[in-house]
C-alpha cells in the first residue's frame, strides 16, 4: 500500500481502471480526473499516481452507446497495478464476462487494492470478493444488490466503505467522495484538501446517501444548515455544545437533530466530533507535537480523548499519524494553499 508522499524518488502508485460494456464514462472520468491528471497544486516534483485504462475487447460501447472506447491495453493491465477501480454500469443483473471477474479475482488475490465506484460492487460481488464483508452500492440498487448478494454485509446509507483491500462507494459522485478519501488515506489530510480545492469538492461530505433517498417533499424546508456549520467550523476549539449550536440556529435541540439528519444524514454532536477530529489531524500534519495542544485546539479537550478519536478515524495512533503525514517526515514541498 501507498505510504504517502513522505517518500521521495518513489515511482508512481499505478492504477488500473477496467472499462466493461456499458461501463458509466462519468465514473471512469472520476478516476482519470483523480489518479491521472498532473496536479500542480501539489507543489510535488511528479506524480503521485498514474492511471491506465483496460478493457476485455478491443473496442468497449459505453453506457447507452453514447461512445466506443478503443485503443486501450488489455486486461493484462491489471497484473501491473496497486489499485484496481471497477466503475459501474446500468445492466447490473447482467453478470460480467468471465474474463472481467478473473481479472478481478487475480489482482484481490496478489494482494492489490480494489475499488467499485457506484454499482460496480456487483462485479466485486459477482466475482465472490465481498462475501462476509461490508460493502455499499447505489441506494437504488440496494434491494436488488441483497437478493443477488445475501452473503454482502451491505450497508446502504454510507458514502463509501473501505475495508482496507476492498472498498465500495455509493453513488456516480460518491466516487468523488471515495477518491478524495483514498488520498487522505494514501498522503494524509492537507494533501487531500488540496486536492479537492482544485475539484471544486468538499475534502469530507458528512452524513451518508441516506439523505439522498427518494422521498416527499416537505411543504416548509427546512432553513440551510450552511451558515451555522461555517460558523462552528471557526470555533472548534471552543467548549461548544448542541445547545450552544441550537441557540445559534435559533431553533430547539431538537428541530436542529432533525435538521441535521434530514440534510447531512448525521447527529450535531456526529458531526462536531468529526470536524474536530478532521482539525487535530491537520494541525499534527502541520507540525504540532505536543497533543495536549492539538486536543485544546481542536476541542477535543485531552490528549487522552485526542489519541482515541484519532485512532477510531485514521486507524492510526496520533504518533504513527505524524510519522506517516507529518512535515518532519516530508522531504518534498507541501501543498500549495
Amino acid at each position: 500500500m501507498p505510504q504517502g508522499s513522505s517518500q521521495p524518488n518513489r515511482r508512481p502508485h499505478r492504477v488500473a481502471v477496467i472499462v466493461d460494456e456499458g461501463t458509466n464514462p462519468f465514473e471512469v472520468g472520476v478516476a482519470t480526473e483523480l489518479f491521472g491528471l498532473p496536479r500542480p497544486e501539489l507543489g510535488l516534483p511528479g506524480p503521485l499516481y498514474e492511471v491506465t485504462l483496460c478493457a476485455p475487447t478491443p473496442g468497449v460501447r459505453m453506457n447507452h452507446g453514447f461512445f466506443t472506447l478503443s485503443g486501450v491495453p488489455g486486461l493484462e493491465a491489471v497484473d501491473d497495478a496497486d489499485t484496481l477501480v471497477v466503475p459501474g454500469r446500468p445492466d447490473n443483473v447482467v453478470p460480467r464476462g468471465a474474463a472481467v471477474l478473473d481479472a478481478i479475482r487475480r489482482t484481490h488475490a496478489r494482494g492489490a487494492r480494489v475499488m467499485s465506484l457506484c454499482t460496480g460492487s456487483f462485479a466485486l460481488a459477482e466475482a465472490g470478493l465481498l462475501d462476509g464483508r461490508r460493502a455499499t452500492t447505489h441506494w437504488l440498487w440496494a434491494d436488488t444488490f441483497r437478493e443477488l448478494h445475501p452473503r454482502v454485509l451491505l450497508e446502504p446509507d454510507v458514502l463509501f466503505v473501505d475495508e482496507g483491500d476492498l472498498l465500495t462507494a455509493a453513488g456516480s459522485a460518491a466516487a468523488l467522495d471515495l477518491g478524495l478519501h483514498i488520498w487522505r488515506r494514501d498522503h494524509g489530510a492537507e494533501v487531500a484538501n488540496a486536492v479537492s480545492r482544485r475539484l471544486v469538492f468538499a475534502a469530507h461530505r458528512d452524513g451518508g446517501q441516506r439523505q439522498f433517498v427518494e422521498r416527499p417533499v416537505p411543504e416548509v424546508p427546512d432553513e440551510s444548515l450552511a451558515p451555522l456549520l461555517a460558523w462552528a467550523q471557526e470555533r472548534l476549539g471552543e467548549p461548544l455544545t448542541v445547545a450552544e449550536l441550537a441557540a445559534r440556529a435559533a431553533v430547539s435541540p431538537a428541530t436542529l437533530h432533525r435538521r441535521f439528519q434530514a440534510q447531512l444524514g448525521t447527529t450535531p454532536l456526529a458531526w462536531l466530533t468529526g470536524e474536530r477530529v478532521a482539525l487535530a489531524c491537520r494541525l499534527i500534519e502541520r507540525g504540532e507535537e505536543r497533543l495536549d495542544v492539538v486536543a485544546a485546539r481542536s476541542g477535543l479537550g485531552t490528549a487522552a480523548n485526542l489519541r482515541a478519536r484519532v485512532r477510531r478515524e485514521t486507524g492510526l495512533s496520533p504518533s504513527a499519524y505524524r510519522r506517516r503525514f507529518g512535515t518532519s517526515a516530508t522531504e518534498v514541498p507541501r501543498p500549495r494553499t
